[in-house]
This record gives structure tokens, C-alpha cells and sequence, in this order.
């Protein structure tokens, strides 16, 4: 690794000073991805679920309100809504973005309706220009989930961009290690524009605390290790290197499967900045599951994500999931498999990739 020098001199330097728990590193990142992502407060948290838990309670929700998420994506988005008795209302996602369909967030909104999670699935961002405008019409905060696509954007139809996280009135981030800026453990972040709302999520991820064993509301227990922040501050300034690394891996999946009439390659909209957190295509035709099985016989580590969407989980039993009408989430979640993307993959291993899928549906063919 060649960052692994300055990530062991910056951990020794921790270990030296021994201040383990909000060290001078952690100030340092906050301030680096305040700037990297043009907003005013960035509050780190200890991993993106709380980050989702932290911005929701911020915003004074109340048991009951409505929480319009989709139903296509990993399972913390709508598992904070349950944790804080909220009401999750899954709503079906855009079949080429996979994200939210701000028409369908339309048709979704009732008076309990209180916030909108959309989710930037894959790396590639939802239509925020829309749901920003549903935002305003009916004054409902969106919280974005930006856990899988930090250091995309998104471009206006006026012609402004703004980083993604940085759109809706608060911004939520994990650093899992598997993310595109990732740490060596768990970790996460919360964004806002929002003086006030800044002001609350930073007491309620610090126990409710307004000055020191002084709390003024029921918080959580929330924050970033240095060790964590050491590595966060190698990272950060090499992750639009890191994005171009994973687009240029996207762009030889994208030639080396053209033409090819059972896969459909991720779609990439004019005003997105796709990060490819994964590169997932959709099958037209062929079995998925026994082609994820052919290339992992070809130590090809294909993953499916997500195979089972959240309103169909038995979690989510109890709030109706299984009475929500989703067709595309329902389709894609039969169809969508993600190849091996990283920053680090060489010619070789793509074509060898490339090449499995092919032969598979060579073989295979309907």
C-alpha cells in the first residue's frame, strides 16, 4: 500500500500522545472534508447508522411520523426509522438509477410525512433537483443517505454542482473500510448548511450535552477514534484520484460487455458524477445467481446486493413492508450483480472478468 508509511507514522504519533478520543486529528479531518465538501459543519460520528439515528432525532421527529426511503438499498437506511418508532414508507426507484423516483416520493407524501431519505445507491446520485423541489413545495427536510457515494456530484439544470451529502438539509456518510473513503474500522459523518441543526446533531452524538456534564437533550454516545481520523486524513486527499481509478475500471466493464444483449451496464446520467462505489449490471435473460456461482468458481468475488429489499425483510413485518407496491425494486432485486471494483485492479484482472461473464453467457444463453 502506498499510503502505508504515512498511515503507520500517523498512528504512532497518537499512540505517543495517547489521546485516542477526539485528538487534534479528528479537528483536522473535520475541517478537510468541511472544505472538500463545501459545506459548513461536518460532525464525525462513530458509523453511518448513527449518523442516520443522529439526523433524524435532530429533526425532532416524533413516533408515527412518516420517513419516505426506498426499499433498494442496505438495510440501516430504514432500520433507524423503526429503531425511532417512525414509520418507514417505501417508495420504488428509478430502473436505470436505482435511486428514489421523485415521482413516486410525490405520490407517497401525506400530512405525517416529516423527512425524505434518499439514497445515492451504488455511487451514482438521485435525482436531488426534483426531490430538493418536493422538499420546498410540501417543507419537508431531505436527509441524504451518501454512505455509498461521497465525492460524487450532482449538476443543476441551471448549471451549479454541489457534492453529494451537501444538498439536502442534513448529509449522512459511513467510512466502512469497503467505502471509497474508507477507515480501518467503523466510522461515519453528518453534514449540514444548518447553524442550528449543527448545533443539535453535535449534542445529540455527544450524549445531549450542551456544555460539559450540562445535557439538554436525550443524546447518543457517537464519535471518531483518531487512529480512525489518522487514516481518514491520508485518505481524503487522494479520493478524487481514488474516483478516477474505479471510472476507468467502469469504463473498460463498460467496452469490454457493449453489445452484449443480457446485461445492461450502469447508467450514468448527464448530471451525475457516478463514483461506482459498486459496478452493478442488471441480467436480461440470464440466471444470476448461477452465474454469481460461475464466477466465484473463478475466484471472481461477485456479490448481489441487495437480494432481499427492506419492505420484504420480516423486520419490517409490523409496519406493512410486504404491502408496499414496488415492482422495479422487486425486479432488480432478481437481476442486479455487482463485479469486483477497486482502485488497485490491472488490466489482466479485468479482461479475466470480462472474459468469465462472457463465457458464462455463452454458455448459457436463453
Amino acid at each position: 500500500m502506498k499510503i502505508k508509511p504515512q498511515v503507520d507514522a500517523a498512528m504512532a504519533e497518537v499512540l505517543d500522545n495517547a489521546a485516542f478520543i477526539n485528538g487534534a486529528p479528528v479537528q483536522q479531518f473535520t475541517k478537510a472534508l468541511q472544505d472538500y465538501l463545501g459545506v459548513k459543519h461536518v460532525i464525525p460520528c462513530a458509523n453511518g447508522t448513527d449518523a442516520l439515528q443522529i439526523a433524524m432525532m435532530a429533526l425532532d421527529l416524533k413516533p408515527g411520523d412518516e420517513v419516505i426511503t426506498p426499499s433498494f438499498t442496505f438495510i440501516a437506511t430504514a432500520e433507524v426509522i423503526a429503531m425511532l418508532h417512525l414509520k418507514p414508507v417505501f417508495v420504488d426507484v428509478d430502473p436505470q438509477t436505482f435511486c428514489l423516483d421523485p415521482v413516486q416520493v410525490e405520490k407517497a407524501i401525506t400530512p405525517k410525512t416529516k423527512a425524505i431519505v434518499p439514497v445515492h445507491l451504488y455511487g451514482h446520485s438521485a435525482e436531488m433537483e426534483a426531490i430538493m423541489e418536493i422538499s420546498r413545495k410540501y417543507n419537508i427536510p431531505v436527509i441524504e443517505d451518501n454512505a455509498q457515494a461521497i465525492g460524487g456530484h450532482y449538476t443543476f439544470s441551471d448549471g451549479t454542482t454541489q457534492k453529494l451529502g451537501a444538498i439536502g438539509q442534513i448529509g449522512c456518510t459511513s467510512f466502512f473500510p469497503s467505502k471509497n473513503l474508507g477507515c480501518y474500522g467503523d466510522g461515519g459523518a453528518i453534514f449540514t448548511n444548518d447553524d442550528e441543526l449543527a448545533g443539535k446533531l453535535r449534542m445529540i452524538a455527544n450524549h445531549g450535552q450542551s456544555a460539559r456534564y450540562y445535557h439538554d437533550v436525550v443524546g447518543v454516545n457517537s464519535r471518531l477514534d483518531t487512529l480512525q481520523a489518522v487514516v481518514l486524513n491520508v485518505k481524503l486527499p487522494l479520493l478524487d484520484e481514488y474516483i478516477k481509478a474505479r471510472r476507468a475500471v467502469a469504463d473498460a466493464y463498460d467496452a469490454g460487455f457493449a453489445g452484449i444483449p443480457q446485461i445492461t451496464t450502469p447508467y450514468r446520467a448527464d448530471n451525475s458524477y457516478h463514483v461506482y462505489h459498486q459496478y452493478t449490471l442488471q441480467l436480461n435473460g440470464a440466471d444470476r445467481n448461477a452465474l454469481q456461482q460461475y464466477l466465484q468458481e473463478r475466484q471472481v468475488p461477485a456479490m448481489i446486493y441487495y437480494p432481499v429489499p427492506a419492505h420484504r425483510q420480516k423486520m419490517f413485518e409490523n409496519f406493512g413492508g410486504a404491502e408496499f407496491n414496488l415492482p422495479v425494486t422487486d425486479n432488480l432485486t432478481t437481476k442486479v450483480i455487482s463485479l469486483p471494483i477497486h482502485t488497485e485492479m490491472d488490466a489482466d484482472q479485468l479482461q479475466h472478468i470480462i472474459d468469465s461473464v462472457k463465457s458464462f453467457l455463452n454458455q448459457n444463453s436463453k
